[in-house]
């Protein structure tokens, strides 16, 4: 989840085009000074033209584009203006615009290679693991009836934020015996992930009626039937606290079920099943 590279210099009057390369869905958003974020699926509000002009007076957003899709913005006023993915919180970038009596630092054969250098970097980043171990060790359960949702790392560079996210239940099979509680934590700095059991929601963003909350926060429900539905809505941790700004509070990182009854039971996270995020809950007698 990156624009790769997330930094450029150009003169005014040119344009840049972004070349989404991705299964996931991105956009590419510029907004102006102050705006405040609205929550994705919203643009502007509205989208924007391919070859629209960005001066910083009024925003430009593509809708969710996908693998293939192409986005080219002119820049016919200098600045410096930050480009974001309306999707993803952590994936920005810049676009310096110089005046055109001013050398260029870099060539586009240099972006094409810094954006190889990137993506290489992010994508063998092992310091994440396999998030098998990260979540065995939690001290709410014992670890054998616990499945960590995801795991991801952000980066910061000069020009903003890249990050990883690895869209996978870490244990995507688990074998319980009937009237035992598998938990799903969320490992990912940045991602939301749903565990969804049965018809899925058209808004996978709240929880089903059948979810309860726990003491600790964690949300709760009792799967009776591989027929029945349970979707845990968006499960993921608290945006960053940013110094002058209001403490943000507790994020939403844990969902656990419990099966009575012996059966197999398959779910599936509503936002990333398309990318291979899917799962499975054994039930033996």
């Amino acid at each position: 989840m990156a624009f790769l590279p997330n930094e450029l210099w150009i003169h005014s009057g040119e344009s840049v085009t972004w070349t989404f390369d991705a299964d996931e869905i991105h956009t590419v958003s510029f907004l102006t000074a102050g705006q405040t974020r609205l929550p994705f699926p919203v643009g502007c509000p509205g989208f924007s033209p391919d070859g629209s002009i960005f001066d910083g007076s009024t925003c430009i957003t593509t809708p969710p584009f996908v693998k293939g899709q192409t986005f080219t913005v002119n820049f016919p006023t200098t600045g410096n203006f930050k480009v974001v993915c309306l999707v993803h919180e952590n994936m920005t970038g810049v676009v310096h615009v110089l005046d055109a009596t001013v050398p260029l630092p870099h060539t586009q054969a240099f972006y094409d290679k810094e954006a190889q250098v990137q993506r290489a970097s992010l994508l063998k980043d092992d310091d994440l693991g396999e998030g098998h171990e990260m979540h065995a060790m939690h001290p709410s359960g014992t670890g054998r009836n616990d499945v960590t949702v995801g795991t991801g790392e952000i980066v910061s560079t000069g020009g903003g934020l890249q990050n990883l996210a690895i869209m996978r239940f870490m244990k995507d099979r688990i074998v319980i015996h009937a009237g035992e509680t598998v938990e799903w934590t969320n490992g990912d700095p940045n991602t939301p992930h749903t565990i969804t059991f049965g018809t899925e929601p058209a808004d996978p963003m709240p929880p089903s009626s059948n979810v309860t909350v726990d003491a600790d926060g964690a949300r709760h429900a009792v799967i009776n039937s591989a027929s029945d539905s349970v979707a845990s809505g968006f499960i993921v941790a608290a945006p960053a606290d940013r110094i002058f700004s209001a403490q943000v509070p507790v994020g939403t990182t844990r969902m656990r079920i419990t099966f009575p009854h012996a059966g197999t039971y398959p779910y599936i996270c509503a936002l990333h099943d398309l990318l291979g995020m899917t799962g499975k809950v054994v039930v033996l007698p």
